[in-house]
């Protein structure tokens, strides 16, 4: 388990392309396993879908916190969050392969929703229906509150479910 001394966040700055479109490449890895593209097609695809999420963060999100997770100063992933009037809303966290399943992510979420949870705010979030990690916000207490498409949108609420176990 990574110690949370050796986690710092930063704000994302545009030299951080490169990482963030590479990283985002890696969380559509069993899509692009199933399409019978060349390796050029999925590139031009990704780089295509990553400027258009891009895009829609920051016209929905203008205001949210665009933050580069970093590991003992290295750059190991994002989280995006919106502390909104009525919820904070977790946009987006992904990590790198390597650190995936090693329940960095976990520590992350349960720091965010304690933090929330001290300001009484619930946390919300989309995550795909196919997304490994709605198993995580399952077992952390998360409820769907509603469909979208192949979204579902979950909440937490510090009232109902503890965010430390």
């Amino acid at each position: 388990m990574v110690s949370r001394e050796s986690i710092r966040y930063r704000p994302v700055t545009e030299e951080d392309t490169p990482f963030l479109r590479d990283l985002y490449a890696t969380t559509r890895d069993q899509e692009m396993e199933k399409v019978p593209w060349t390796d050029e097609e999925k590139r031009c695809f990704l780089d295509e879908q990553f400027e258009a999420q891009k895009n829609h963060y920051q016209a929905y999100y203008h205001n949210a916190d665009f933050l580069v997770i970093q590991l003992d100063g290295r750059d190991i992933g994002r989280l995006y969050l919106h502390k909104g009037e009525k919820d904070w809303c977790l946009i987006d966290i992904a990590l790198l392969r390597e650190m995936r399943g090693t329940g960095l992510g976990t520590m992350l979420i349960r720091e965010l929703m304690d933090d929330a949870a001290a300001a009484g705010m619930p946390v919300t979030l989309y995550v795909e229906y196919f997304n490994p990690a709605k198993r995580l916000y399952d077992r952390l207490g998360f409820q769907p509150i509603n469909t979208n498409g192949v979204y579902f949108e979950m909440i937490w609420r510090g009232d109902t479910a503890p965010a430390a176990t």
